[in-house]
């Protein structure tokens, strides 16, 4: 393969996954309004108002606590930018600074999940019933099963 080649597979690789960070950043700055997103944080749009309140809160607090590790993955993401941008590509560079871009991601979703979990066992069973309603919702329809094969 060619040196343009790979340039032009990284770029393709990096722009879509630009993409897929625009968009979950436009999602998160929205704070998670009705019919956003399809994770249990936009579930949390249709508890009652004080819960919802407190809900957000937490995960706002969570992000809060969560700064320094957000703004790592932006550095990160920043770098695999500039890499890709180099006449030469670091393949070995360009990974690490994914890596590192990913395993922050990956970080603070734990922690919101986390966070979640410690409201969800707070609540009550009408607020957890509201949680899992929301989260079907956004999950899709259920995959229709194939019907079993009789031996």
């Amino acid at each position: 393969m060619s040196t343009g080649r790979n340039l032009l597979i990284a770029s393709v690789v990096l722009n879509v996954f630009l993409a897929g960070a625009l968009a979950g950043g436009a999602v998160w700055i929205k704070g998670g309004k009705q019919g956003q997103g399809a994770s249990l944080e936009a579930a949390g749009g249709r508890l009652p108002d004080q819960q919802r309140t407190l809900f957000r809160k937490a995960l706002r607090e969570v992000r809060q606590e969560s700064r320094e590790i957000i703004r790592d993955g932006q550095r990160a993401r920043r770098e695999a930018a500039d890499l890709l941008r180099q006449p030469v590509l670091d393949t070995a560079a360009l990974a690490a600074a994914l890596e590192r871009a990913r395993n922050a991601d990956v970080t603070v979703r734990t922690r919101l999940e986390q966070r979640i979990i410690e409201f969800a066992a707070a609540g009550s069973a009408e607020d957890r019933s509201v949680l899992a309603e929301g989260l079907s919702r956004r999950a899709g329809p259920q995959p229709s099963t194939p019907p079993k094969k009789s031996p």
